[in-house]
């Protein structure tokens, strides 16, 4: 049966055949797997988001989260949801086996929480925050709060949350007014309020971890000040039993356009003076530990972005295939039957657009995840450390990249379907409103910009910048070698040369004192930097799909690897060629943006 989110023939393509990631089995950590131990866990998490997640994610959407007399009632189809992942292992799944874990594979497990995303991002957002929340309690937590706090998170009994933001402090951390003081027996008195806390009150698990960042009353200004703590929803006893309430209550629901199944709250901690919260990590140390958090769920985000956006584009060739009206614009014979729309010059364009623009983010999304891989289970050393640094460089772009572009793959979906897609008898205008918040999540793709270039470039003299650029030319050199490939070689090669220039002219802006002229286009730099990363990506692809049809294809498998080089051709040709106008515009460090008066809007 086809999948109504994902095409698994791609999925298996991508993570095989490109990414290679078989061979992971070699490795000791994963030596009990094989092909078919992993292909079986992708077949999981398909059934899953096929028959539990895309069923159920209308529901939540209409039948949203409702605040009664305190408490946060979610809607009993997302309680499935939550119960259908969570019992399939998938939060605990790159654990030791002798923790309750598969160790299964990174790029394996993201591609598998990438399929549940793709069949309800909302209610599988549950319990990314709490695998999230427990992976940085199981760094950063002390035994003791590893068994009481950590554990049930892993098991599902407990679910999580990020507490960051707070109703007058964004993304200014360094200006959160949150305060925890100590009550003298190892414990902690917290007070104050947090915003836009993703699963911050819900009637699905038996208990909420919050992770809370806030200050201690000899805490210096800034971001240097933080600390993080445990503030339990229900105080958790020594022996693992559940106590009496914290004070933490639910100041209001915030109603958004989109992930609607996953309630948003405003918190308010301490009222009473009596909201008992427990200290990770060291004093003022808090910031360092909650980016453990952070990355995983900037990439988590990321590949909510790709999966959306591929659910949309799923949905659309299916529409355009059954859907018939118009004829050719060379026959039409009134005479003749109307033909599918999927044989229109224009709908063809619109899902060649979403095509490239989506199976490209979640190829991003796996490198991503494979480079973790290696991170942690590379025999040597140096490839341990060089895709740390890729890793590092490519996080922005993941999770920025797939927000921004994924996006407007959802925008032509909407589009393909005519008038039916802004109407609720299609799924596809859900999707654009899910999606549309991505952008905006775990840091929005302004401040992953600044990040990317402003740090991530620039880190150890731009030693990451200078991995992320030698790997891209090594494939383009391989693709030079090929006739089917070598046009988009040369296209990588010229895109890279120039965003090298681009890099250099901004640092040289940057060393000139310049810094916010260096800093004024990075988001365009992102964007720039993410389309050559991608191309990059597609190049990799489209080598694999080469390979194949030269050793001879089976008919179905040719039709599949001319459709990844037809893709490969349109990227580059529409996409990469489009943005190298902005990458001018970086080299020349423009700042007709920067030099705006605020007064003049």
């Amino acid at each position: 049966m086809e999948s109504a989110v994902v095409n698994p023939r791609d999925l298996r393509f991508q993570i095989f055949d490109v990414l290679g990631a078989e061979a992971l089995c070699a490795r000791a950590r994963y030596r009990d797997h094989d092909r078919e131990s992993l292909d079986a866990a992708l077949d999981l998490a398909i059934q899953i988001a096929d028959e539990v997640l895309w069923p159920n994610a209308p529901i939540g959407d209409r039948d949203e989260p409702r605040l009664e007399n305190g408490r946060v009632r979610v809607p009993t189809a997302i309680h499935e949801s939550v119960a259908a992942i969570t019992d399939a292992g998938f939060v605990a799944a790159a654990l030791d086996y002798d923790r309750g874990g598969m160790q299964l594979p990174a790029v394996l497990l993201q591609a598998c929480l990438g399929v549940l995303k793709a069949g309800d991002t909302a209610a599988a957002g549950y319990l990314m925050l709490t695998k999230a929340a427990a992976n940085l309690l199981d760094v950063h937590g002390t035994d003791e709060q590893k068994r009481l706090y950590m554990e049930p998170l892993y098991a599902g009994r407990y679910l999580g949350t990020m507490c960051l933001s707070e109703p007058d402090v964004g993304s200014s951390l360094g200006d959160i007014r949150c305060r925890a003081v100590s009550a003298g027996d190892g414990t902690y008195r917290l007070s104050g309020s947090k915003m836009w806390i993703s699963g911050g009150d819900q009637d699905i698990s038996e208990n909420i971890v919050h992770l809370v960042l806030a200050k201690l009353p000899d805490a210096p200004p800034g971001v240097r000040g933080i600390s993080l703590f445990i503030v339990p929803k229900i105080r958790v006893n020594a022996d693992g039993t559940l106590g009496a309430a914290n004070d933490v209550a639910v100041a209001g629901l915030n109603h958004k356009m989109g992930y609607r199944a996953i309630s948003n709250c405003l918190l308010s901690f301490g009222e009473n003076d009596a909201c008992e919260a427990h200290l990770v990590g060291a004093p003022q140390e808090g910031l360092a530990c909650m980016f453990h958090m952070m990355n995983e769920a900037r990439i988590g985000v990321g590949i909510s972005g790709a999966m959306i956006g591929y659910a949309g584009y799923m949905q659309a060739v299916r529409y355009a295939r059954e859907r018939r009206q118009g004829r050719p614009v060379d026959d039409r014979d009134p005479t003749r039957p109307p033909v599918p729309i999927v044989r229109h010059a224009d709908v063809k364009r619109m899902l060649l657009k979403q095509k490239a623009i989506v199976e490209g983010a979640l190829a991003l999304c796996l490198t991503c995840a494979r480079y973790l891989d290696d991170m942690t289970t590379a025999a040597v050393e140096g490839e341990r450390r060089r895709a740390a640094l890729l890793l590092d460089i490519l996080t922005p772009i993941a999770k920025a990249w797939p927000a921004e572009f994924c996006q407007e793959a959802n925008s032509l979906a909407i589009q393909v379907h005519g008038g039916y897609g802004y109407t609720r008898d299609f799924p596809v205008e859900r999707l654009y409103r899910d999606n549309r918040l991505n952008a905006i999540h775990e840091g929005t793709n302004g401040i992953q910009a600044i990040d990317l270039l402003g740090r991530k470039a620039r880190l150890q003299d731009g030693a990451a910048f200078k991995a992320l650029t030698e790997e891209i030319r090594a494939d383009i050199a391989t693709a030079r070698d090929l006739p089917a490939l070598a046009e988009h070689g040369d296209a990588l090669a010229a895109a890279t040369s120039e965003i090298e220039g681009a890099t250099t002219a901004i640092g040289t802006a940057r060393a000139e004192g310049r810094i916010g002229d260096s800093l004024a286009n990075a988001s365009l730099y992102l964007n720039a930097l993410g389309h050559i990363v991608v191309a990059w990506l597609w190049l990799r692809q489209a080598h694999a799909a080469d390979a194949a049809l030269r050793q001879g294809a089976a008919a179905d498998d040719a039709a599949f690897y001319r459709g990844k080089l037809a893709a490969c051709r349109y990227f580059f040709r529409y996409e990469l060629a489009g943005m190298r106008p902005a990458i001018a515009l970086l080299a020349r460090v423009d700042t007709t943006c920067a030099e705006m008066d605020a007064d003049l809007f």
